[in-house]
């Protein structure tokens, strides 16, 4: 049988195991990949960690502007892909996009769907207090994750999970799930299911704001979101008028008006919420660097009943 001629694409590192996968399953004629960027300080244009693979392997790397004009499944229809494999690309795939491969587009989203549709659902799963995620393989449609599903795999979420260490671990089993289904499905073994209609959830982009702690809601919640918000935007208060980052937490016991100190201590800075209490353990200051809440609180007293941050 010969090898099945494959276009992918990606774009961020979590994309990377996918496209590395698609290497032991067949020829890979193609990778599309978002335009490079301007990065940093300087404004240097940066290439994705996706098109720094692809040439690494020596592929062809396309960035086209927009997937519409002019009509990028003509430059598509040229490679006479059978497939076409979509991990984290970036961007809508037009209806004559999705028509151009043999067998169709197929998408590695990070979730187990309809849990978790869009942009963030390693983020959204986490700050939901889900205890499970995993990966879905899908064929794709002109909705929002909503084609019919191939396969998934399984994962646990940790009681420490960031988003950071649960990317990295969706990301590599995005790769394991290729390489097991893909060749069955080329071969006409694996048949698509339409999604269930029920527990449909939406995981929209995710914007800075989301990442400030707003202590009228429950402290798990609060602690949930300091780890889905991990590494960006990353948790943050307003104390005295000035920004403080919050990078570890604990959920406490204790209660009181949302917003008031409870106790300060090398042990914690204790903070009432909506339902129980948030005891922050490394902070942030504005314009300094992480410490531990002991070190902070020697050179800034919060006296326990104070009301020290905006809520």
């Amino acid at each position: 049988m010969t090898r099945p001629r494959i276009v992918f694409m990606g774009t961020p590192e979590f994309a990377v195991p996918s496209l590395a996968a698609l290497f032991d399953i067949g020829d890979v004629v193609a990778v599309v990949t978002q335009p490079d960027k301007p990065k940093g300080r300087g404004q240097a244009l940066a290439i994705s960690p996706v098109k720094a693979y692809a040439l690494e392997r020596g592929v062809p790397v396309l960035q086209p502007q927009k997937l519409r004009t002019p009509p990028f499944s003509e430059e598509l229809r040229k490679l006479n892909p059978d497939v076409a494999v979509v991990t984290a690309y970036g961007k809508i795939l037009p209806k004559d996009v999705l028509e151009t491969p043999v067998k169709g587009c197929l998408n590695v989203h990070a979730s187990l769907l309809p849990r978790f549709r869009g942009a963030a659902p390693i983020q959204w799963a986490i700050a939901h207090g889900d205890t499970e995620t995993g990966v879905t393989l899908m064929v794709m449609d002109e909705g929002l994750d909503t084609g019919p599903m191939l396969a998934e795999k399984r994962l646990p979420i940790a009681p420490d999970e960031t988003s950071a260490t649960l990317h990295d671990k969706l990301s590599t089993l995005g790769g394991a799930l290729l390489r097991e289904c893909l060749p069955a499905y080329l071969r006409g073994e694996l048949k698509a299911v339409p999604q269930p209609s029920e527990g449909m959830v939406l995981a929209p982009i995710i914007e800075k704001e989301e990442g400030k702690l707003d202590f009228k809601r429950p402290a798990v919640e609060l602690e949930r979101r300091l780890r889905a918000f991990t590494p960006w935007p990353g948790a943050f208060t307003t104390l005295e008028g000035k920004l403080l980052k919050v990078h570890r937490t604990k959920v406490g016991q204790g209660r009181g008006e949302p917003g008031t100190v409870l106790s300060a201590s090398p042990q914690g800075l204790e903070v009432a919420c909506g339902e129980g209490s948030l005891v922050l353990l490394e902070v942030q200051p504005e314009g300094k660097r992480v410490m531990a809440v002991g070190e902070f609180l020697a050179g800034h007293k919060l006296a326990p009943g104070s009301r020290p941050f905006e809520t």
